[in-house]
């Protein structure tokens, strides 16, 4: 009897965003053959440390993970939020894998959210902490989340494999999100953007620099990249270096690609060896590559760039019963599955229009009226 309250999953696929919406519409799943086919079966540490992070900003969660760990049983509980949180991460994956289901979370929790996180800030898999302060707090405004407690302070750099990163996110709570009409990409007015260097020498983030600013500086004079280089405690624990670009356009929209560079395995010497030098990709090719990329992006069009289609298609589904329309780039595998897990857990579909004049895609729904119940109206 029991077993028909939960919705049963199988596999590895979407993982957090699995857990996300069953948290918020108070879905209890049952996850089964978790990559049994696999070298090695079973969740990874980085999943069993999500699990964990959702047991500190929830109350009355319960999470069993079978002996091979390829089953997992979750129920969700009340998101609680707090303050003076902290969680590690680890190395396994960085804190941007953690950073953007639990923006999402947060925003209907019952507290303001105060937590600090611990890890990997930059690497070349998740979107860095640079991205999420540049270019994904700003998408959350333009749903009606308050400026005010929305914040994300950078404490230490920390790249793979050895992390020493650290990060404060302060976030606020919502009522209900606000619906967007958001279709007008507007032309690129400017470009922004941040280097770091940690453990290795400041002369890497001028290059990178260098090589950014002679492609762009071709297309428009509003160029501006900083630098951050690190030393001390605040450099982390391993070396390495990287570069995160941002477009703002003249309708307000962000569009961002980052990237970092260091070792990959752990050696106990702390700065990079001759070999390590010649392995890894030169800074100059990263502000080239990095700033193609950008370009690609844009080319591309769309209000936000291919890694925030998925939290733009969340934001949307979980406004309150109200009209939405946005226009996006050629749909990436991530936005395609998140309207997947959208339909099955939100039981909402969007429309989906190609445009053919510009080669985007327009997308409407209905929003599923999802409300913050724990908020008390002011």
């Amino acid at each position: 009897m029991v077993k028909k309250d939960y919705k049963r999953l199988k596999g590895c696929q979407s993982f957090r965003q699995r857990l996300v919406l069953a948290t918020l519409s108070g879905t209890s799943i049952i996850i089964e053959d978790i990559r049994v086919d696999e070298t090695f079966p079973g969740l990874l540490k980085h999943e069993v440390s999500f699990l964990r992070l959702l047991e500190k900003i929830c109350d009355g969660c319960y999470v069993e993970i079978n002996e091979a760990a390829t089953k997992l049983k979750y129920k969700p509980g009340i998101v609680m939020g707090g303050k003076n949180l902290a969680h590690d991460c680890g190395v396994s994956r960085s804190i941007g894998y953690f950073l953007e289901p639990l923006l999402v979370l947060a925003l209907f929790g019952k507290k303001a959210l105060e937590i600090r996180l611990k890890g990997i800030t930059n690497d070349s898999k998740d979107p860095s902490v640079d991205t999420f302060r540049s270019t994904t707090l700003h998408v959350l405004k333009r749903f009606g989340v308050p400026s005010e407690g929305l914040d994300l302070k950078l404490e230490s750099r920390g790249v793979p494999p050895d992390g020493g990163g650290e990060v404060v996110l302060s976030m606020p709570i919502v009522q209900s999100l606000t619906a967007v009409s958001w279709t007008d990409e507007g032309m690129v007015k400017r470009i922004r953007g941040v280097t770091f260097s940690a453990r290795v020498s400041s002369q890497f983030e001028h290059s990178m620099i260098h090589s950014a600013r002679g492609i762009f500086n071709r297309l428009l004079p509003d160029v501006h990249i900083f630098t951050d280089h690190k030393a001390g405690p605040q450099a982390g624990k391993s070396p390495g270096y990287g570069i995160s670009l941002v477009a703002e356009t003249t309708s307000g929209c962000f569009i961002s690609v980052d990237t970092a560079v260091s070792r990959d395995h752990a050696e106990e010497t702390s700065d990079f060896t001759d070999d390590e030098k010649k392995g890894l990709i030169p800074p100059e090719d990263v502000g080239q590559q990095t700033a193609y990329a950008l370009l690609q992006e844009i080319q591309q069009g769309g209000v936000v760039d291919s890694t925030h289609q998925g939290l733009l298609f969340l934001l949307c589904a979980l406004c309150p019963q109200d009209f939405s329309k946005i226009r996006v780039g050629q749909l990436s595998q991530h936005g395609i599955e998140t309207l997947r897990n959208i339909s099955e857990f939100l039981d909402l579909k969007f429309v989906i229009k190609p445009d053919p004049k510009t080669h985007t895609v327009i997308l409407k729904c209905i929003g599923s009226g999802l409300k913050n119940l724990s908020r008390k109206l002011s």
